[in-house]
């Protein structure tokens, strides 16, 4: 089944991951998410223990100190252990994650109001906050975080310094718009490597179909082009040795007996077919003029039909498909003069010109019109090609780069011919 496209977000973004930071790849089961949540987890209790160690070393007798320890003890517990707990228990699809929590933020609230020295620890917190929270809620979240920031350095002593009340809006401005930057860019790539993944999953179930239309075809041609035929003839016999049985009896036994070697040898092609083999004339190593040499003199024989074989030029050595594919024709070709032309005789001639070669089967039978609109003047009119013959013998010779040509008109008879270049030998 196709996968479903990745929907567009807000922004352009494909899978709409502009409005989280991480929901899609802060999983679980995503390594690098888990250690950049150690990183920020280590410079936040790092921050943490700083603003302590300052606090204590200008504040260690004042009355605050107590809470100030007790609440950064409680922020060194609780921040590292919430991360823990998010990044291995992961909010239900479609649902922002939970953390930054409100108690670590309400704990650093209330200590930043008691020691503006802390101010600093929200530098983890805002990275957290981008990370885990939808751009809707991170964004006024870092700014609500970013003016406490402000307020404790200004009620630090000298806190009035300019530079002290521009440089944390510059930073966290800096880093929430770099790290929604790289969200988006984030969202892009798994949205293309999403859409690669889909391409190449409807290329491979293109091409399963297009190889099983491929070998139904195959088969149909190999069906039609040997056991079909086979058993059209033995059809035929069998229905002269019926209307002869009581009349001529050595006739209907050797119509019977002719029909047995027939099928002799489509049993001998069903089991080379089978096997995916060459067809039983090209065995032994014999050669595709031998092959359509004893085709003649076998339809002469079994059908009473005058079948003549000539040779133009001077055999090449063909490829077996090749071979495969124009004996086939020339079943194929016999067969149609044999049940609808109504021909005297027939002729086949295999011609070695050089830049191709070229199988013709002639016969001086009724005839028909070919329809103009067909391939080469392929199809025909007033039933004359009503089977599968002459579309199994051009797509034969599609496979190889060649091409069929039928020529005929009604009381003229008809020839078929069919062409393969040399260089595809």
């Amino acid at each position: 089944m196709q996968q479903p496209r990745p929907t567009a977000g807000h922004h352009g973004v494909p899978g709409g991951a502009t409005d989280h930071g991480s929901t899609d790849h802060d999983g679980a089961d995503d390594p690098d998410a888990g250690r950049l949540a150690v990183l920020l987890d280590s410079a936040f209790l790092l921050l943490l223990a700083a603003s302590l160690s300052r606090y204590l070393g200008h504040h260690s007798g004042s009355a605050q100190a107590p809470w100030v320890i007790g609440l950064s003890a409680a922020l060194a517990v609780a921040q590292p252990a919430g991360s823990w707990l998010d990044h291995h228990r992961p909010p239900a699809p479609g649902r922002p994650r939970r953390w930054p929590s409100a108690l670590v933020v309400l704990l650093w609230v209330v200590l930043v109001l008691l020691a503006p020295s802390f101010a600093w620890c929200a530098v983890p917190l805002i990275y957290t906050a981008l990370r885990a929270l939808p751009a809707k809620a991170a964004i006024p979240l870092v700014g609500a975080l970013t003016l406490l920031v402000v307020i404790a350095e200004v009620r630090l002593p000298g806190g009035a310094d300019a530079t002290l009340v521009l440089l944390p809006p510059a930073v966290a401005g800096l880093a929430t718009g770099v790290f929604l930057f790289m969200a988006r860019q984030a969202a892009r790539q798994r949205a293309l490597i999403a859409d690669l993944v889909r391409t190449r999953r409807e290329l491979a179930a293109t091409e399963r179909r297009e190889g099983t239309l491929a070998e139904r075809g195959r088969l149909a041609m190999e069906i039609h082009d040997t056991l079909a035929q086979g058993l059209s003839s033995q059809q035929m016999l069998l229905q002269a040795a019926e209307r002869t049985w009581d009349t001529h009896p050595a006739t209907a036994r050797a119509h019977v007996r002719t029909a047995a070697e027939v099928a002799a040898r489509n049993l001998a092609e069903a089991r080379r077919f089978v096997h995916d083999l060459a067809p039983a004339e090209l065995s032994d190593g014999r050669t595709l003029d031998r092959a359509l040499r004893a085709l003649a003199e076998r339809e002469s024989a079994e059908s009473g039909l005058p079948v003549r074989f000539h040779l133009d030029g001077a055999p090449v050595p063909l490829p077996t498909a090749a071979q495969s594919a124009l004996l086939r024709i020339a079943q194929g070709a016999l067969a149609n003069v044999r049940e609808h032309a109504g021909a005297s005789a027939a002729a086949i001639t295999l011609s070695f010109l050089g830049d191709q070669a070229v199988l013709d089967i002639a016969d001086d039978g009724r005839g028909f019109a070919p329809d103009p609109a067909g391939p080469g003047g392929g199809g025909v009119q007033g039933g004359a090609g009503r089977g599968y013959g002459l579309p199994a013998m051009r797509a034969r010779l599609r496979q190889l780069g060649g091409s069929l040509t039928v020529e005929s008109s009604p009381g003229e008879g008809t020839v078929v011919s069919a062409a393969i270049p040399m260089e595809h030998r």
